[in-house]
C-alpha cells in the first residue's frame, strides 16, 4: 500500500465515501505541537519500497491542511526510520527540502537500536543545515522527548498523546466531500439565482426553468450539520465522553471554521433558492391556471356554444322530446366535465389570491372573473334549455292525454246508444258530461303549458364567441300554436256532438219516460175499471141518492176519461220521439192497444153503470111517487093515475132486477160482473122490498073491493 493511500485514498474527491483499509501508522498530523508551538508532522517509514512520488504528493496535500498562521510557527518532522533503510531516510530527508524547506523548523530522525555507522560517516545532516535550511538530528525513540513534551508525543514514541489515524481519515473524507459538494452546489445556486433575477430585470427574457442543481440541497447541508455536529461534539466532550480526545489542532486540521462558513453560505443561497423555486413554482402554476382557464373559455365559447346552438328543437312528440333530453344530458355530460375544471381552477385561484401576493392579485381576479362569466353564463343556458326541454315533454304529454280523451269521447259519442231505461240513459249521460268536463281542463292546463313554453323559449339567447346570438323560435312556436288550435278545433267538434248526443239522449229519457207513464195510464184505467165493477155496486136506496151516485160516477169517468187521454198523448209523444230519433225498430208497442182495450172495457162498463143507476133513479121515482099519491095527506087521487105510476113502478123494477143478472160483456167477448153475487142479491132485494112498498101503499090507499082484487091478482106472483 502507498504512502498516499495510508494517509487518504485517491477517491477521496468522489461524492461517496470508500472504506479505508485498516493502517497502524500514516503520514499524518497526530495534533501534537514542539516547544514553539509548531505542529509536528510524523513520517513513518517501512521496509517495503517507499514511492518518493506518493509521499511529495501525500505531503503536499496535508501541508495544505493547515492555516497560513500555524505554518508560521513552523513544522517539527518526525521520520521514523526504525524499520527503514538509511538511504530511503536521507533521501526523504532531502525530498523535505523540496516540499517544505521554509516551513520545517527540525528534522528528528528516529534511528533504530543499531544504528548505520558506516553510513552516517559518509553524509553528515548537520554539516548540511545551512543547505538544507533546516537542522536534522538522529535520535532514538526514547530520547525524543529532548526536543518535544511527551504529552505531544503518541505513545509509539513514548508519549500519551492520543490519536486514531483512521477516525481523522474518515472524517477528512467527509470533510472533503462535503467541501466538494457544498462549493459546486453554490456556484450552481448562484448562477440559478443570478439568472432568475436578470430573467424578472428582463421581462421578455423567460427564465430558465429547467436549470436546476446535481445536488439535493437538503442532503447536503445535512451532512454539513452532521459534520460540524460531530467536530462540536468532539470539541466539547473529548475523552470525558469515551470517544477520541480532543487536542487544539482539530479545529485548524478540520477546519471547522470552514464548515461553518460554507453551511452559512449554503444557507442563504439555498434560502434564495427557495424563493426562487417558490417564484418559479407560482409562476408555473399561474402559467398552468392561464392555460387551462383558456382551454375552458375556449371550449365552452366555442364546441360547448355549438353544441347548444344546434339544439334548439322541442320536438313534435314526447318521444321526441325525450329524444332532445337525452341528447341534452350527453351535452351536460360533456359540460360537467368542463365545470368539474372550473371547479378545480377557482379553488386553485383561491389558494393564490389568499397568499396576497400584490403583482399576481388583478391578473388572478381578472381570470377568475372571466372563468365564472363564462361558466355561469353556459350553465344558465344549459339550465334554460333543460327548463325548455322540460316544458316541452311536459306539454306534449298533455297534448297526447287530451288526443286519447278526445279520441274516447269521440268514440263514444260515435257509439250507438243503446240503453235500456232512462236511468241507464242519464248515468250515460253524466259519464258523458265528466269526460267533456275533463277534455276542456286537460285543454286549459295545455294552453297554459304551451304559453309557459313559448315565454321560456322568447327568454333564451345564445352566447357565441362572447356575442349574444338571438334563437329563431318561430317554427317552435308555429307549432304549439298549431297544436293548441287543433286540440280546440277537436275539442269544439266534440262538444258540437256532446250537444247533439246530449239533446238525443234527453229525448230518448223523455221516450222512456212517455212509454212508462203511458203503461202507468194503462194500468191506471185497469184500476179505475176494476174499482168500478167491484166498487160502485150501488144503486141508492132513493131518487137523490140515485142522482148522487149519478154525479159521482159521471165524476169517475172524467177522470178516467182525462186517464185515458194522457195516455193517448204520451203515446203520440212517443211516436213523435221515435220519428225524431229515428227509431225505427221501437214504438209504443202493445201499450195502446192494451189502453183501447181497457178503454172500451172502461167504456162499456161505465155505459152499464149509467144505465143502471138511471134505471134505479127512474124506478125510485116511480115507487115515491106511489108512495106519495098513498099517503093521507094527498087525499083521494083518480083511480088511473095512480094505477099508471103503479105500472110504471112494475116495469121499472123488473126490468133493473132483470138487469142486475146480466153480466158485463166486453168488446172481446169476455164476461164481468158487477161486484159479488151477494151484492147483487142485496140489491134486488132492495128492489123488491121497495116494489112491495109500493104495491101495500097502493092497497092501502084504495079499498075498493074490485080494486084491491085486481091489485092482489097483479101483486100475486110478485109475492
Amino acid at each position: 500500500m502507498s504512502l498516499i493511500e495510508s494517509v487518504i485514498p485517491t477517491c477521496f474527491k468522489q461524492t461517496t465515501i470508500v472504506p479505508v483499509p485498516k493502517i497502524t501508522k500514516a503520514n499524518c498530523f497526530n495534533g501534537g505541537k514542539d516547544r514553539r508551538s509548531g505542529l509536528i508532522l510524523t513520517i513513518p517509514l517501512c521496509t517495503e519500497q517507499t514511492s518518493m512520488e506518493e509521499l511529495s504528493s501525500t505531503l503536499d496535500y496535508l501541508l495544505g491542511i493547515p492555516s497560513d498562521k500555524c505554518k508560521a510557527r513552523g513544522f517539527t518532522v518526525i521520520v521514523d526510520g526504525r524499520k527503514s533503510q538509511w538511504n530511503i531516510v536521507k533521501t526523504v530527508v532531502l525530498m523535505l527540502q523540496n516540499v517544505i524547506p521554509a516551513e520545517v523548523s527540525l528534522v528528528c530522525v528516529v534511528k533504530p537500536d543499531e544504528f548505520w555507522d558506516k553510513k552516517v560517516t559518509h553524509f553528515c545532516f548537520w554539516k548540511e543545515k545551512d543547505r538544507l535550511g533546516f537542522e536534522v538530528i538522529l535520535v532514538s525513540a526514547n530520547k525524543l522527548t529532548r526536543y518535544i513534551e511527551p504529552c505531544q508525543l503518541t505513545d509509539e514514541f513514548g508519549g500519551s498523546l492520543v490519536y486514531d489515524h483512521i477516525d481523522w481519515v474518515n472524517k477528512r473524507l467527509v470533510f472533503e466531500k462535503f467541501t466538494k459538494e457544498s462549493s459546486s452546489l453554490l456556484d450552481e445556486l448562484v448562477v440559478i439565482n443570478d439568472s432568475e433575477k436578470s430573467s424578472q430585470l428582463d421581462k421578455e427574457r423567460p427564465p430558465d426553468c429547467n436549470f436546476l442543481p446535481s445536488l439535493d440541497p437538503e442532503t447536503v447541508l445535512q451532512t454539513g450539520h452532521e459534520l460540524l455536529s460531530e467536530l462540536q461534539q468532539r470539541r466539547f466532550n473529548g475523552a470525558e465522553g469515551g470517544g477520541v480526545a480532543w487536542s487544539p489542532m482539530d479545529d485548524e486540521l478540520l477546519a471547522q471554521p470552514q464548515v461553518m462558513k460554507l453551511l452559512d453560505s449554503l444557507r442563504e443561497q439555498y434560502t434564495k433558492y427557495q424563493e426562487v423555486c417558490r417564484q418559479r413554482s407560482k409562476r408555473s402554476q399561474l402559467e398552468d391556471i392561464q392555460t387551462k382557464v383558456m382551454q375552458v373559455v375556449n371550449w365552452l365559447e366555442g364546441p360547448g356554444t355549438e353544441q347548444l346552438r344546434t339544439q334548439w328543437g322541442i320536438g313534435d312528440s314526447i318521444r321526441a322530446s325525450q329524444a332532445l333530453q337525452q341528447k341534452h344530458e350527453e351535452i351536460e355530460s360533456q359540460h360537467s366535465e368542463w365545470f368539474a375544471v372550473y371547479v378545480e381552477l377557482n379553488q386553485q385561484i383561491a389558494a393564490l389570491l389568499s397568499a396576497g401576493d400584490e403583482e399576481d392579485l388583478v391578473e388572478l381576479k381578472g381570470l377568475q372573473q372571466q372563468l365564472s362569466d363564462v361558466c355561469y353564463r353556459q350553465a344558465s343556458q344549459l339550465e334554460s334549455r333543460q327548463n325548455v326541454l322540460q316544458s316541452a315533454h311536459e306539454f306534449h304529454g298533455t297534448a297526447q292525454d287530451l288526443s286519447q280523451q278526445l279520441d274516447g269521447l269521440l268514440g263514444m259519442l260515435c257509439a250507438d246508444v243503446a240503453p235500456a231505461d232512462g236511468a241507464a240513459i242519464q248515468q250515460t249521460l253524466k259519464h258523458l258530461e265528466e269526460k267533456l268536463k275533463s277534455v276542456d281542463g286537460a285543454l286549459v292546463g295545455l294552453r297554459e303549458k304551451g304559453q309557459v313554453l313559448m315565454d321560456q323559449m322568447s327568454n333564451q339567447t345564445s352566447w357565441s364567441y362572447g356575442k349574444d346570438v338571438p334563437i329563431d323560435n318561430k317554427d317552435n312556436v308555429d307549432h304549439i300554436q298549431g297544436v293548441m288550435e287543433d286540440m280546440q278545433l277537436r275539442k269544439q267538434r266534440c262538444e258540437d256532438m256532446v250537444d247533439v248526443r246530449r239533446l238525443k239522449m234527453l229525448q230518448m229519457v223523455q221516450l222512456f219516460k212517455c212509454e212508462e207513464d203511458a203503461s202507468q195510464a194503462v194500468e191506471w184505467l185497469g184500476e179505475l175499471l176494476d174499482a168500478l165493477l167491484k166498487t160502485h155496486i150501488r144503486l141508492g136506496d132513493d131518487s137523490q141518492e140515485t142522482k148522487v151516485l149519478l154525479e159521482k160516477h159521471k165524476k169517475f169517468v172524467d177522470v178516467a176519461q182525462s186517464t185515458y187521454d194522457y195516455g193517448r198523448q204520451l203515446l203520440q209523444a212517443t211516436v213523435v220521439l221515435c220519428q225524431s230519433l229515428r227509431c225505427s225498430t221501437r214504438s209504443s208497442g202493445d201499450t195502446l192497444p192494451r189502453l183501447n182495450r181497457v178503454w172500451k172495457q172502461f167504456t162499456v162498463t161505465t155505459e152499464e153503470r149509467v144505465h143502471r143507476l138511471e134505471m134505479a133513479c127512474c124506478f125510485h121515482t116511480a115507487a115515491e111517487k106511489v108512495l106519495v099519491q098513498a099517503s093521507p095527506d094527498q087525499g083521494d087521487l083518480p083511480v088511473e093515475v095512480e094505477q099508471e105510476t103503479y105500472e110504471e113502478v112494475e116495469t121499472v123494477g123488473k126490468a133493473l132486477l132483470d138487469r142486475l143478472t146480466v153480466p158485463v160483456i166486453f168488446p172481446d167477448g169476455s164476461e164481468q160482473y158487477f161486484g159479488s153475487p151477494g151484492d147483487m142479491a142485496s140489491s134486488a132485494e132492495h128492489i123488491r122490498d121497495k116494489m112491495k112498498n109500493a104495491n101495500g101503499a097502493l092497497i092501502t090507499a084504495c079499498l075498493v073491493p074490485d080494486q084491491f082484487v085486481l091489485s092482489c091478482q097483479i101483486l100475486w106472483p110478485l109475492a
